[in-house]
């Protein structure tokens, strides 16, 4: 009987093992834990190499270091449906003390970072590097 049942999960196992795999892309590289973008309370700017979009943030907090962040970011190529990269820009400055929500203007997509540490409102004020793709919709499209 187990002989049996071995001989019927065993493919199965192998199938969804593979399919697994197929969409799995394991954790991101950030590098080094110890490579951070940034040091505390000091202004940074990071860019993806060109072709490639922010696919994740991590950031550690310290209370005793002005309430502030170390942040770091990985990159991944940008899908080679999307085409090339047609333009890029920084968008507008979020001042810091305020609070804030952004998204990039024209469909851009985030490929980087720009920051600026203010010890007189223990916060940063943010900026971010959009780029366009050639094949990406003019407007919100599905």
């Amino acid at each position: 009987m187990d002989l049996v049942l071995l001989c019927v999960f065993l493919p199965l196992a192998t199938v969804a093992w593979g399919q697994y795999s197929d969409y799995h892309y394991g954790p991101y590289n950030y590098g080094d834990n110890d490579e951070w973008a940034n040091v505390y309370r000091q202004g940074f700017n990071f860019q993806c190499p060109h072709g490639q979009v922010i696919v994740a943030v991590r950031s550690v907090f310290d209370k005793k270091e002005g309430s502030d962040r170390l942040w770091n970011y990985a990159c991944m190529p940008a899908a080679q449906s999307l085409g090339q990269p047609t333009e890029c820009w920084w968008e507008e400055i979020n001042r810091a003390g305020t609070e804030w929500y952004q998204t990039c203007s024209n469909n851009g997509l985030v490929a980087g970072f720009q920051s600026q540490y203010f010890p007189a409102v223990l916060d940063r004020e943010w900026q971010f590097y959009c780029c366009r793709y050639s094949r990406r919709c003019p407007y919100s499209c599905w």
